[in-house]
């Protein structure tokens, strides 16, 4: 089993493979390989349940998730309050289109449709999903300032970004953000200072795109690439959990087995 990791201090721990869930709600416009069909109600199900069985706690979701939200507040297996839910606001995809909105009023009313969606009354994390332009939307945008006094009204319990930039993502952690995602993996290293930031003032980094979408070939590490980059991530102290986005057991069985092999079975 995966020895759960603080958030931050924020009282929260997560598994150091989180599951991402834009599959379970989203196929067009996504930067994989290879297309895919949306699984079935007793696929999601199941997945989730297998990922729970296999000590997984963490579910990475988002409104640009198509439908991604409804189907876990419709299908999660075993208790709600077994699993950190991190879901965003900001970004919306609507008939093939994002669309962003990160005004006081969309902030709320996004995060009110999470709850609705997830059926749930409390969320764990919640992330400003970032076009690109980090700093402007920290400094000249209301999101954070609303996400933070909903954390301080109980409704969030842990705020930050999924940011695009190094410069966005130290930022929001000065501003108070306890987590940051940010995309790490063997063959891109730029965002290897929000890690390292993260470790030094004890804040929460979730990695994104450690497979690279899903372009394996590219990693490196001779025959198993997702042994290179998992043990390339972990090895990082910021690295507080890794998300993973498959809908496919067999991998997600796979990558927690080498998860526990790199975590000498439980780090």
């Amino acid at each position: 089993m995966m020895n759960k990791r603080p958030v931050a201090n924020t009282g929260m721990s997560v598994s150091p493979l989180g599951l991402g869930t834009v599959k379970f709600g989203r196929n067009q416009g996504v930067k994989y390989p290879q297309g895919f069909a949306l699984p079935s109600d007793r696929e999601v199900r199941e997945l989730l349940a297998l990922a729970f069985d296999l000590g997984i706690n963490l579910l990475d979701t988002a409104p640009a998730y198509g439908l991604s939200e409804e189907r876990i507040g419709k299908l999660l297996p075993t208790s709600r309050h077994e699993w950190v839910i991190e879901t965003k606001v900001g970004e919306r995809f609507v008939d093939g289109e994002s669309s962003f909105d990160f005004s006081a009023a969309g902030t709320r009313q996004s995060v009110e449709n999470s709850l609705r969606l997830l059926k749930t009354d409390y969320l764990d994390m919640v992330l400003i999903h970032s076009d690109g332009d980090d700093v402007r939307i920290l400094r000249e945008e209301a999101v954070l300032d609303t996400l933070l006094q909903m954390q301080q009204d109980g409704w969030v319990r842990a705020v930050g970004i999924s940011s695009k930039t190094v410069e966005g993502a130290l930022l929001a952690y000065e501003l108070g953000c306890d987590v940051v995602m940010a995309a790490y993996n063997p063959m891109y290293t730029d965002e290897l200072p929000v890690l390292e930031a993260a470790a030094a003032q004890r804040k929460a980094v979730l990695v994104k795109k450690a497979f690279a979408s899903g372009h394996l070939d590219k990693l490196g590490g001779g025959k198993n690439p997702v042994e290179h980059a998992l043990s390339f991530i972990l090895e990082q102290a910021g690295a507080t959990s890794v998300v993973l986005g498959t809908i496919n057991p067999k991998h997600l069985r796979e990558n927690v087995a080498v998860a526990l092999e790199v975590l000498g079975n439980g780090g």
